[in-house]
Parts: structure tokens; sequence; C-alpha cells
């Protein structure tokens, strides 16, 4: 194509942005940046009954925070040429296409009410509102155009349908799918405009917002598809054939095990978010969780969703925005669903932990410690981080991994004595802080040497020794290597903590 590269992400103000809904933006982004084009977002709020106040503001927050940037519209630094941006604000633009339709017969009223169409569903089996039963209906194809004059002027509620003539085939051409032909039969004539809000329905809006925000390429999930033979048909009715968009649909994020679309409830059984912040609902008051929240890095998340449903063609999978944008391309694009494995989320975060900057690491665990009143060296800190991160997915994971840094133990592992402490390891480990006490450089490798040449002179058991002594140091079985946490701990902790060890198990 030979025009400016224009996509637009088109989320509804219904709720949270499910991360589904966040790898759509992703991909739009992805493919515009690709071919220095612009990403727009437009709020697609014409649904007024289902309007959830603060859903906007968190749409844009969630995209903020991911780094995906707004070239456009809502969020975007600029106000664009296209506005408004929100449909609801667009009702003026929308009436004059409405009424172009039906002053070329391509589209009609009609009155049916709720009552009369349930009715109707009732009398006819999949009853569908098309070129088959229209003629049957309170419309303006069965009713003189003076009643229908007379019905609008006299405040009747009515909707506009598209007329879809039956047995012609549409052809959508999808970049990911390649071409879809769907006969116009199995399509009903659709609700274009509702005179109860003066609003345009979905279909209506976004194929005009489409086309005056001269949008290059639509980009959107799958569950789209089904519409998209409506959409072509309304771009030859309007006669903008020649600036239909190319389409592109996404196959869908499906539940771990593969069976359905990933849902809140998938994440709250299986304890994972499905939203990128924490949400709170304004009519509940239940809070859903949120990556960011939940201590995932934006660019891990990132990195997470590109990759379900898109493959580079290669063997990497840790890539920077900027090398995604370099090698997305939609002909990578998966037809079939992606599965959310969720674990490998958690390894994504993991592996940006490790290769994060240690001082911003450090600084971000500075925060947590310091909810906990304690107050430490930065250094310090840097220092039992670069110990214990390799061990931990998430920021929060590291206070866990080194509270013993910071804190002597107030109790000791059960099995741990039962296993590991015998009745000569307090003679031991008297022993070791006579020897620990008069080691003048206390670094890890000096400690290290001295102490195992003292357990090899005494010819005792090297594990049992170095068991017994993590155990009166750090309380359980476990942490990074012995000589570098006493190195942090310093040498008076160390012997403390020996002799409260010695004290307390003994006891």
């Amino acid at each position: 194509m030979n025009r400016r590269v224009r996509v637009r992400f088109a989320p509804s103000p219904t709720g949270p942005l499910h991360i589904g809904g966040v790898r759509t933006a992703l991909y739009n982004y992805l493919f515009a940046k690709k071919h220095n084009g612009d990403m727009l977002l437009r709020i697609e709020d014409t649904d007024s009954a289902r309007f959830v106040p603060g859903a906007e503001s968190y749409i844009v927050e969630a995209l903020n925070w991911l780094g995906i940037k707004i070239d456009e519209g809502i969020g975007a630094e600029k106000t664009g040429i296209h506005a408004p941006y929100r449909q609801s604000e667009r009702k003026p633009i929308y009436r004059k296409y409405v009424d172009q339709l039906l002053e070329a017969g391509l589209a009609y009223v009609a009155f049916d009410t709720p009552t009369e169409l349930d009715a109707k569903r009732s009398e006819i089996a999949n009853f569908q509102y098309d070129a088959s039963t229209r003629e049957m209906m309170s419309n303006s194809l069965t009713l003189s155009v003076d009643e229908v004059k007379t019905r609008i002027a006299n405040g009747e509620q009515y909707v506009v349908r598209i007329k879809i003539d039956p047995n012609k085939e549409i052809k959508v051409q999808d970049l990911i799918r390649g071409e879809v032909t769907v006969n116009s039969s199995v399509l009903d004539d659709k609700v274009l405009f509702k005179s109860s809000d003066e609003l345009p329905t979905y279909h209506m809006a976004n194929v005009v917002d489409d086309y005056l925000m001269e949008i290059s390429h639509v980009i959107r999930g799958e569950e789209w598809l089904p519409s998209a033979p409506l959409h072509v048909l309304l771009y030859q009715y309007l006669g903008w054939t020649a600036s239909m968009p190319e389409f592109a649909h996404l196959p869908l994020l499906l539940k771990p095990d593969g069976n359905g679309k990933l849902s809140k409830r998938d994440g709250d059984r299986l304890g994972f978010p499905v939203f990128p912040l924490n949400w709170k609902d304004p009519k509940t008051g239940e809070t859903s969780s949120g990556y960011r929240e939940a201590g995932y890095f934006p660019e891990a998340v990132v990195n997470f969703l590109s990759l379900l449903g898109w493959n580079p063609g290669t063997e990497q999978e840790i890539f920077s925005m900027q090398e995604l944008i370099s090698l997305f391309s939609l002909d990578r694009v998966s037809k079939s669903g992606a599965k959310f494995d969720y674990e490998k989320g958690k390894w994504f975060n993991h592996k940006y932990l490790q290769s994060k900057p240690l001082d911003e690491i450090a600084d971000l665990f500075q925060h947590i410690l310091i909810e906990k009143e304690i107050i430490e060296d930065s250094d310090k800190v840097q220092k039992i981080v670069s110990l214990v991160r390799e061990r931990s997915n998430f920021v929060n994971d590291l206070w866990s991994q080194s509270s013993f840094f910071f804190e002597a133990p107030t109790s000791y592992d059960e099995k741990t004595i039962q296993k590991r402490w015998k009745s000569e390891t307090p003679m031991q480990m008297q022993e070791l802080i006579d020897v620990l006490e008069n080691i003048e450089d206390f670094s890890a490798e000096n400690s290290e040497s001295i102490v195992k040449e003292w357990i090899a002179a005494k010819e005792y058991n090297m594990g049992g020794i170095m068991n017994a002594f993590r155990l009166a140091i750090v309380g359980e079985s476990k942490g990074p290597h012995m000589f570098d946490i006493i190195s942090v701990i310093g040498k008076a902790e160390t012997t403390e903590r020996l002799k409260l060890a010695i004290e307390k198990i003994n006891s």
C-alpha cells in the first residue's frame, strides 16, 4: 500500500483492559513503529449502557506503563487533527453517513420493539432479521413513507438497519488468514444506529472513524472476524472501497490448558493476573490483581505477550521493545490460538530481574526495607541483592530470600535440627566461634579458606559442620554461599548468632 501506515487501538470503556486487549494494542504498536507509522487510541463508547467510570483512564495508564506510546488520540501529548477521539463526542459525524445509506436505499428504519422481536423469535426457529424476514416486520420497507415520517415525528424509537441482499459473495482479505469468503445470506441486517441515544452501533462507528482517521490497517482480535464481511460491505455501500484498510485478525489467547478463551476466572482459579494493573470495580468494590502490582516489570510483560501468537523465527526469547519493533511482521503471526502459560510469564520476569542494573533492583528493594523500618547502606543492599536475586522471580521475593541478612533467626527449622544438629554440634560450633573471632580479614574468600582448613585439621565432617553453621546463621537450610552471608553480616553478628543457636537449640 502506498499510504502512511496508521493503526488504531479502539477499546470500549466497559471495565479493565484484558491482557488479550493489551496484546492487540502491542501488536498494533509494533506494526506501526516497524513501518514508521502512527498509533492511535480511540475510545469506542457508543454502548452507553455498559460505560464504566474510570475505565478510560485505566486504559491510558496501562498503555503508558507498558511503554506503548500513543501518537494521536486519547492520551497523546498533542491533539490530532481527527479529534474528537471518543465516539460519544462524534454524534453529528455519524448521522451524516447513516442518512447517506438511507437515501441510497442501502439501509432502512425499523420500529420493531423488543417484545415484537421476542415474539418473532418464538414463532420462527433461528430467527434472523434479514431478506427472508424483513418484509414481515415493522420497518420502512413495509410501511408507507408518510407513516414512517409520522412515527419518527411522534418520537417513536427506532433503529436503522443495513439492507443486505442475499446470495452475494463477500470477500475479506486478511493478512493473517488469507482470503475469507462469506455468503451474504448468513448475515443479518445489523443495527447501525439507535434513536434512543442518537448513537451508532460499533459496526457503523468503527467503519466511519477508520475511514475519516485514515486508518491503513485494522489489527484486532479474531472475535471480530465474523463482523468483517459486514464492515467490507459498509465500505462498499459508502463508496470507500479504495480507502478500505487491510485487515488482520489476531488469534485468541487461550486458557493455560488450551480449552477456550482466557478469562478472569482462569486467573482467579490459578492465581495469576489477567489485567495489566489492579482494577477496583466501582460497582462491587471487588479488586482484581494486575501485573504491575504483582511485581512484574513492564518490559517482561511486553516480551511475554509478544511471543503469544507471534514467532520471530529464531530461538531468541528475550527482546527489547526496539528489537521487537525491528523484527515484528504479521506474516509470522499464528492463525491458531496461543496458550497462556503464566509460569512462562514468571520466567520472563525472572530473566529481567537478573539482567537489570544492580543499583536499579537494589533501589526497588530499598522501598521494601523502608516499609519494614530497616535502614541499610546502599552498598550493602546491592551486595545482598547480587547474592539472592538468582533465586527470585520478583523484587518482592528478595525479602523472603534475604531476610536473614537483616534479622537474626528467632526460631530454627525443626526438621533441619533433627537432621543436622548432633550431640557434638554445640561443641563444634563453639570451636567455630573461636576460629572466626581470630580471623582478621573477614572476606568470604579468606574466611572460607581458614574455616575449611580448621575442619580438615580436626577431621570433622565438612557437610555436618557447614549445615549446622547455616542453621545457626539463617535458621533453616536455604540461602546463598555461607561465607558470602557472613562477610555481609560481619564477624560480630556471625558469632552472636552462633552463640544464640547453641543456647536456643540445646534448650
